[in-house]
């Protein structure tokens, strides 16, 4: 049984306007253009030769948005094997060696990993208080480079106090029933 397909088209850099297919499952909304192309100008000033994490990948907009953008590499991390094979589609049919691909739950491969990410993108479905836990294992498990910056995206609604005084809020945005904001970890005073 094929799975239908919708199209997510690539904003910027190496690959700009190139068009990608990615699976029509429920729960899979990939972050929509105008906050794609805010996200980014955000990070312009560190993207290049970032290696990142894309947790819950889904279509992998995010994750090949970066690389498109200059990223050194990038992980995808998505429970749908669907999702996660499109992932690796796009990513041969861009022909990009940068990227490695993880078919399981975000927080099994939060707990076995031992790579550092300079940039990690966080777009849990909605509404399941995922974002938090999360982030709470990026910081346990040491899984952050010093000047890291962590991408969240979540519903309307979700409080970022949840995740004070841990983190640091640089940027924040509302678009629709989407708040995403850029964050970084506090460091502990010396």
């Amino acid at each position: 049984m094929s799975v239908p397909r919708q199209k997510l088209r690539v904003i910027g850099g190496q690959w700009r306007r190139r068009w990608l297919d990615f699976p029509d499952i429920e729960g899979l909304r990939p972050t929509p253009n105008r906050i794609r192309e805010t996200l980014f100008n955000w990070l312009t000033p560190v993207i290049d030769e970032s290696e990142c994490l894309d947790l819950f990948a889904g279509s992998g907009a995010l994750g090949i948005e970066a690389l498109s953008r200059g990223a050194k590499q990038v992980t995808f991390v998505e429970q749908s094997a669907v999702a996660i094979e499109q992932i690796k589609k796009n990513c041969a049919k861009l022909n990009t060696k940068q990227a490695g691909f993880y078919h399981e739950s975000a927080f099994s491969f939060l707990s076995n990993t031992h790579q550092l990410f300079d940039i990690v993108f966080i777009d849990p479905p909605f509404k399941q208080n995922l974002a938090e836990k999360v982030c709470d294992m990026l910081i346990k498990h040491s899984l952050l480079k010093d000047s890291a910056y962590i991408y969240l995206e979540v519903e309307k609604e979700y409080s970022l106090d949840k995740l004070v005084p841990t983190w640091q809020i640089i940027k924040e945005k509302t678009a629709g029933q989407v708040r995403y904001a850029l964050l970084r970890p506090y460091s502990d005073p010396v």
